[in-house]
């Protein structure tokens, strides 16, 4: 995942903010040692998820200019990134609302 090419996609002349959010491995859970994460995805599904969450955000937010997420599959290693959400908008409170929901 390559967080400065998602944040160009989702810039705009018009928007006075881009929020980006990075989720990454952390080594543990609930108490209990994580060495590392492997997510599998049934790609269509997945995709028709994001739509979703895309389109809520959307909804709630009228003034997003572009939205982008992108979730890695494989194997994430502790501290690698697993999910960036870019988010632009005219002002912060709706990109930071938005990236919060998303």
């Amino acid at each position: 995942l390559d967080i400065v090419a998602l944040t160009d996609r989702v810039r705009s002349p018009a928007a006075g903010a881009v929020v980006t959010f990075s989720g990454t491995t952390r080594n543990s859970f609930e108490g209990k040692t994580v060495l590392s994460l492997e997510y599998e995805a049934y790609t269509a599904m997945a995709e028709k998820e994001l739509r979703r969450v895309c389109e809520q955000v959307r909804e709630k937010w009228a003034d997003i200019i572009h939205l982008a997420i992108e979730h890695k599959t494989g194997s994430c290693p502790i501290g690698d990134t697993s999910v960036i959400i870019a988010v632009s908008s005219p002002h912060r409170a709706s990109a930071l609302e938005a990236a919060k929901f998303a």
